[in-house]
């Protein structure tokens, strides 16, 4: 596909030697209208060279370019020399490629050879996957798509919490006050209950905690009650957890938690002790940090038990020698950035030079219009309720918008889960949010639903047309404000899914086919397309296809799906 900034830099380079093309593609700016055209080149930074005013060096800059293939005109306005694109040859670049590339458009080879690991979701055993887990799992799943669209080789990570004196806690509980057959009928939720009655029995009684402390250290220590009981929680939760999954389409390649790193920790240990950076403290074992403005990284308790941050160093060491990465990635929230940054000055501290390499994805907050969510109080919302309801919310608009609608089921699943999904990925991750049931199953405004139903729009036009991919394509006609809003926003996605990648931003591809949709539906209304002339049918009936193509690719990219009717 034809690159207009490149070209506009070229042209640039060949008036003035003075400037080198990196330095010219940096001042290239898009103007706020493309009516002062597609790219303009501010001529301040020339005016000492050329000892004269940036207005007369843009006038005669663009008067010595003169006529081009790749623009229609090139005029100064003021100091700047601005760029307006031939729109066929937009017109013809962009729809041949879309046409070409199919859904792969967009997709390019720049990760190739390279592993990027995507470290996402990871809820707790035995805790409720709840609302608050909503983020971590729709933003990984979504970067884990838009890398593996971009080539590279992408590994998804469930990094379950299955470790840790939370199950020391569970195993006090249960022993007390559990009934297995009663648990089995409805693990998350009597888990739940019995991990509430362990916090409130033990603020009367604080010796639970040290009971508590005392069945982890033997569940690490491999204790054949401990680890039966660990084993028949963890595998009753991720049965329950693998509900939430299939309904959000998501799969993981491992579900290696915190517990697969238990027999790797020694080396860790041995390891910063070898290195001379342990330290002891008041019984337990820290590496200081004290020098680089940061608390003390706690590495093993005074009962010998380890800790998170002695997981994820030995976590990281294995990813390194088994996958060879090129990016570590961790979608977890911004309250554990403290934690990341210490962990992450341990491994550099180890001489890991790959430490760089290892990226916190940090994202807001998610809390209830009540109040903080609190797993130890019984608060939360369970993921799956809120995933069930929308279906439901769904089902109900279409027996009441389009009741004869084929495959009523599977449109409710994928328009009220897709909802969910765009709500979550519209506004930029680090931004905390207060869970709303009428704002996040509203189907007004800039949701899913609306750019779905923008896509299911263009499959009934095609569906009514006699549309052939083959046919011959007068692009010169497609050339109104509708048709060629449409077209460079088109041309804009590629770019937009790399930036994606490279601040880690899923929204960036949420606000662009949101764009796309509503240039859309501006075009729909304003121009017709099946009771024109042939010619000029045939051409918008192209970019009617082109429209379908990459906002499904769009919203595959964030993990959505696609209706081919509403």
């Amino acid at each position: 596909m034809i690159d207009f900034k490149n070209q506009a830099v070229n042209l640039m380079s060949q008036i003035d030697s003075s400037l080198d093309i990196g330095e010219i593609e940096s001042l290239i700016e898009i103007p706020p209208s493309y009516d002062m055209g597609d790219y303009a080149f501010p001529c301040f930074k020339l005016a000492k060279t050329f000892r004269k005013a940036p207005n007369l060096i843009a006038e005669e800059i663009a008067n010595k370019i003169g006529e081009n293939e790749y623009f229609e005109r090139i005029e100064n306005v003021g100091p700047y020399v601005n760029f307006f694109v031939n729109k066929e040859v937009l017109a013809k670049t962009v729809l041949d490629d879309i046409k070409s590339k199919n859904e792969r458009y967009g997709s390019s080879t720049l990760g190739e050879g390279k592993t990027i690991i995507v470290e996402y979701s990871s809820p707790n055993i035995a805790k409720p996957f709840h609302i608050g887990h909503i983020r971590t799992t729709i933003i990984g799943h979504s970067l884990y798509r838009i890398y593996s669209f971009l080539g590279y080789k992408t590994i998804a990570i469930n990094h379950l919490g299955d470790y840790g004196t939370q199950f020391g806690k569970l195993i006090v509980a249960y022993k007390n006050w559990g009934d297995r057959s009663v648990i089995e009928k409805d693990p998350i939720n009597e888990l739940l209950k019995l991990y509430v009655k362990f916090h409130e029995e033990a603020e009367k009684n604080d010796n639970l905690n040290d009971e508590a402390r005392s069945w982890f250290k033997k569940l690490e220590d491999g204790n054949e009650e401990a680890l039966k009981l660990w084993h028949w929680m963890r595998e009753i939760s991720l049965k329950e957890f693998n509900k939430v999954y299939d309904l959000l389409g998501i799969k993981f390649d491992y579900f290696t938690g915190e517990s697969f790193y238990s027999d790797k920790m020694p080396r860790v240990i041995e390891e910063l002790e070898e290195k001379n950076l342990l330290v002891k403290s008041e019984g337990a074992e820290i590496v200081d940090l004290e020098s680089y403005n940061m608390p003390p990284a706690l590495i093993k308790k005074s009962d010998g038990s380890t800790l998170y941050i002695t997981r994820d160093i030995a976590a990281a060491i294995y990813r390194k020698e088994n996958f060879d990465f090129y990016k570590n990635i961790y979608v977890v929230g911004s309250e554990q950035i403290l934690h990341f940054k210490q962990w992450k000055k341990v491994i550099e501290l180890m001489g890991y030079d790959w430490a760089e390499d290892c990226i916190h994805v940090p994202f807001g907050m998610v809390s209830l219009e009540e109040g903080t969510m609190s797993t130890r109080k019984g608060k939360v919302v369970f993921l799956e309720d809120v995933l069930k309801k929308a279906v439901e919310k769904t089902r109900d608009i279409i027996d009441e918008r389009n009741p004869d609608l084929d495959d009523k089921e599977a449109v409710a699943k994928q328009v009220g889960i897709g909802a969910i999904v765009f709500q979550e990925l519209f506004n930029s991750r680090i931004k905390d949010y207060i869970f709303s049931w009428d704002k996040t199953l509203s189907f007004e405004g800039e949701t899913g639903p609306y750019v779905q139903y923008a896509h299911a729009r263009a499959s009934s036009l095609l569906g009514k047309s006699n549309f052939s991919i083959e046919d011959e394509v007068d692009y010169s006609l497609l050339n109104t404000e509708e048709e060629m809003n449409i077209i460079r926003l088109l041309y804009g996605f590629p770019n937009v899914i790399i930036d994606s990648a490279e601040k880690n931003e899923p929204s960036f591809v949420t606000r662009q086919i949101v764009e796309i949709a509503k240039a859309f539906n501006r075009f729909y209304h304003n121009c017709p397309i099946l009771t024109e002339e042939e010619d000029l049918k045939t051409a918008r009936l192209h970019l009617v296809y082109a429209t379908k193509v990459v906002l499904k690719t769009g919203l595959s990219l964030l993990g959505i799906e696609a209706p081919e009717k509403m």
